[in-house]
């Protein structure tokens, strides 16, 4: 054999130098890294007006057909019955953003290959997370404000400040507790499923937990399922902050349990769908290495 034919161990092991891409720039930090990331999220979102109107319309549209007929009408204790109507349909708005933004959209991202993508840069996966949760949490406060101002203006929804505020926090502190539904579901189905799949959880969820109607209006079957919904539990603590316990009990039609109670199903939901999608994704990584 010819000497000159045969490749040397130090030809091996020479590679050419590492160069930066012309483009490239270096990151700031994690913070930076962090914002990079939800201004991305955000864009996308908005970019697809099918999402917006269904996140921040159509809750508002659904409150507008059924709150102000209902604003004459008045509980015992003096609480108006469009004023217990907007947290339930601000309820279902967010968990909407809940089961779509997060599920639907990660297991369609996961089908496109986009995790995989990601995986491969220096983005570390907490900041993926974080910033689909931001940027879920910019559209939960647009979809709040918008349908408070519409409530006051046309279904003469009246509270103190603390009230407003208070409401406002429980939608989204709830919301917070059951977005691991939503990664869970988006790392345990396939993309073409994810959609069905998601529609099936919604709306059966919402109608069941009393966001459309008061339970005391709808089948039997359905106000003894109510409690053993994590959503009904969500809804209760957002009534709560709107209307004494009495009318409270008026209008969903069950009887009333202690906040404990609502605040302890909702950090066992959080607990058992978050290790639920954490083992979904860890799943979806080996499949990928």
């Amino acid at each position: 054999m010819n000497p000159t034919t045969v490749p040397s161990a130090a030809a091996d092991d020479a590679a050419p130098p590492r160069r930066l891409s012309p483009t490239a720039r270096r990151t700031s930090g994690p913070l930076a890294m962090l914002a990079a990331q939800v201004r991305a999220e955000f864009l996308s979102s908005v970019r697809a007006p099918d999402f917006v109107i269904g996140v921040v319309a159509i809750p508002v549209f659904l409150f507008l057909m059924f709150g102000p007929p209902n604003a004459r009408f008045t509980l015992p204790e003096g609480t108006r019955v469009s004023t217990l109507m907007m947290p339930g349909f601000g309820a279902y708005g967010l968990l909407s953003l809940v089961i779509f933004a997060f599920g639907v959209e990660i297991a369609q991202e996961r089908a496109k290959g986009w995790l995989r993508l990601m995986r491969a840069t220096p983005v570390p996966a907490w900041a993926y997370f974080a910033g689909k949760l931001a940027m879920s949490l910019l559209f939960a406060v647009a979809t709040l404000i918008v349908l408070f101002a519409v409530a006051a203006a046309f279904a003469q929804v009246r509270m103190p400040l603390g009230q407003w505020l208070a409401a406002a926090g429980a939608l989204i502190a709830g919301a917070l507790a059951l977005a691991p539904m939503g990664f869970a579901l988006g790392f345990l189905t396939r993309a073409r499923a994810a959609t069905t799949i998601g529609n099936l959880i919604f709306l059966p969820l919402s109608f069941a937990s009393g966001f459309f109607f008061p339970l005391a209006q709808l089948p039997q079957f359905l106000r003894d399922l109510a409690p053993f919904l994590p959503t009904y539990h969500y809804g209760q603590l957002v009534w709560s902050t709107v209307g004494t316990p009495a009318d409270v009990e008026a209008y969903v039609g069950t009887v009333a349990q202690g906040t404990w109670v609502h605040v302890a199903w909702l950090v066992a939901t959080f607990v058992v769908f978050g290790v639920l999608a954490s083992w979904g994704y860890r799943r979806d990584r080996r499949r990928e290495a």
